[in-house]
């Protein structure tokens, strides 16, 4: 029987894909990193809940420190968008 949370995770990769999609196709700049910020909130997500089905807590660990980055990269990007660098 496959594990609710497993099916979670499934639906949040097809999401990711979908967002890729978004990313690819973007017309703008802004949309894609919107589309980007998208798929490393998933990402996160499904790292937590990945943690809760091994019952292991360094997903966790790891999904914190790639929000720490994704929210930093994400800076980054808005100010190259708005000319600031």
């Amino acid at each position: 029987m496959i594990d609710a949370w497993i099916l979670t995770v499934l639906c949040l990769t097809v999401l990711m894909a979908l967002s890729t999609v978004r990313l690819v196709l973007g017309p703008t700049a802004p949309d894609r990193a919107i589309a980007l910020d998208t798929v490393n909130t998933l990402t996160i997500a499904a790292m937590i809940l990945l943690g809760v089905v091994f019952k292991e807590v360094i997903f966790v660990d790891v999904a914190i420190v790639y929000g720490l980055l994704s929210f930093v990269s994400t800076l980054y990007i808005a100010k190259y968008i708005g000319g600031e660098l």
